[in-house]
């Protein structure tokens, strides 16, 4: 039988969250061990988790890949005489992999050696609350005949993550895939069919759209993109229909059946049946937190009933000694979110006063335009009682979304009606995703919009309208 290693502080996961946790961890004095699964078998991530492997990285490398494309092939707006664009895909995705994903993975364990964190290859499985151990990654995992590594911890982080949702008779097999299968196809599909108008489902159709699909959303709701403001939604679908995509509202996905060379999805829209056929079916319709499948149940971890770890303002769980942060915690499965918990965590063990406060956490989506939301929108403002205002600037008013022919959309800001301080900034627009992290601090801080219409804006840039969307809840607009 294997002995027991003791460690110091003990990382369950190499994503955003668990990396960023484990090198904070090593800055504030503590000898990290950080577990995590290799990248040799099928759904194993490794370093940098989902967001950097198969995620948030590699879908904007194609989003970036496609706007290219689309530019390639008609630029006749500045003059430009319009190009037979073609793609090889093929080196499409060798791009994305070996010059953005494996150089940014790299990174990270560079970064990691740099902090002497101590790397465990394997798959991390709870005895109590005071054990685990690390098995070999692979099939043959539970047939290690020591029973695998065992470890105790003075402190414990788990960062599991989070998995895509499977919904019924759309098993992802063939040519039925999840996102990770969407951003690995080796083809540019001509029919694509994507269930769910999430923010994951926008971003992807509309990259396809412009890599040369034809794309078919099919949203269970009465509208995409569910968390943003209609009036921000609008101008997103206007887009997505301009590059020729299908959007079915309010329709229900009953079925799938493929063979070699497609998929027929059956979807229902008030009570008809209908049929779609495709080379793809791409589902994308949430994703579930990683608290099931590494026998967490051996512990006294408490779960809520989204089956979310319970925590407080630190990361701490219902244990002493136990932590969790990341898509496995309440809030949104956000990377940059998960960032900030690890830092968090790493710091409260170490008994620094730190705590995640998500006011301004800012929800980004790379659909076309992008659009970011910050704080509380008029309506929750609202409804907690909060008098609120709001003030709006849009993008045909500034000069350089106007030169770039991307003149649709708007900043907004929701301000309190008696001292004018910021509570919530909303932005549907060009490079919206670069506006996120001024917009964040504002809120963050509670600026007053009298703060923000006198901060000196460069001109002519894309960040203008956060003055002038403050210009105009002062009552002195300047250039509408």
């Amino acid at each position: 039988m294997a002995d027991v290693e003791q460690k110091d502080t003990v990382i369950v996961g190499g994503g955003p969250g668990g990396y960023v946790a484990a090198i904070r961890a090593s800055e504030l004095g503590q000898k990290v061990t950080l577990i995590e699964k290799g990248t040799g078998e099928p759904n194993h991530t490794g370093l940098g988790g989902v967001c950097l492997n198969v995620g948030c990285v590699p879908s904007k490398a194609l989003i970036a890949a496609g706007h290219r494309l689309r530019e390639a092939r008609d630029a006749s707006t500045y003059g430009i005489s319009k190009t037979d664009a073609t793609i090889d895909f093929k080196k499409t995705q060798d791009w994305k992999q070996h010059k953005v994903v494996d150089r940014m993975t790299r990174g990270v364990k560079m970064l990691l050696k740099k902090h002497k964190v101590e790397i465990i290859d394997g798959v991390a499985v709870m005895d109590n609350d005071h054990q685990l151990r690390v098995l070999k990654s692979g099939p043959k995992q539970f047939m290690d005949n020591d029973g695998g590594k065992k470890i105790t911890w003075k402190n414990l982080i788990l960062a599991t993550g989070s998995r895509p949702v499977e919904i019924p008779n759309f098993k992802f097999e063939g040519r039925v895939i999840d996102s990770t299968g969407g951003l690995g196809l080796k083809e540019v599909p001509k029919e694509l069919v994507v269930i769910g108008g999430g923010y994951i489902g926008a971003e992807l159709a509309g990259a396809y759209a412009d890599l040369g699909s034809h794309v078919t959303i099919i949203e269970g709701t009465d509208s995409i993109l569910g968390g943003f403001d209609k009036d921000m939604v609008k101008v997103v679908v206007k887009n997505l229909k301009k590059k020729g995509i299908d959007i079915i509202t309010k329709a229900m996905a009953k079925n799938s059946t493929q063979d070699d060379s497609s998929v027929t999805v059956t979807y229902e829209v008030d009570g008809k049946e209908n049929s779609i056929k495709a080379d793809y079916c791409m589902v994308s319709v949430g994703r579930k937190p990683n608290t099931d499948n590494f026998a967490l149940d051996m512990t006294s971890v408490k779960l809520n009933d989204h089956h979310q770890v319970i925590v407080d303002k630190q990361g701490r769980t219902n244990v002493p000694g136990i932590w969790a942060i990341g898509d496995i915690v309440p809030g949104p499965a956000l990377a940059h979110k998960a960032f900030f918990e690890g830092k968090t965590a790493a710091g409260a063990i170490a008994g620094k006063n730190t705590a995640n406060d998500w006011v301004g956490v800012p929800a980004v989506c790379f659909a076309d335009p992008e659009l970011v939301q910050v704080g509380m929108t008029a309506d929750e403002a609202k409804e907690k009682g909060i008098e609120v205002a709001t003030a709006k600037f849009p993008f045909a008013g500034n000069a350089r979304a106007v030169s770039l022919d991307q003149p649709d959309g708007f900043v907004r800001f929701t301000y309190t009606k008696d001292k004018k301080n910021v509570v919530g900034a909303e932005v549907v627009g060009p490079e919206a995703s670069t506006l996120a992290g001024e917009l964040s601090l504002i809120v963050n801080c509670g600026m007053n919009v009298e703060d923000v219409s006198l901060t000196i804006h460069p001109h002519p840039t894309l960040n203008e309208p956060i003055q002038e969307a403050a210009d105009v809840a002062m009552g002195f607009p300047t250039h509408i």
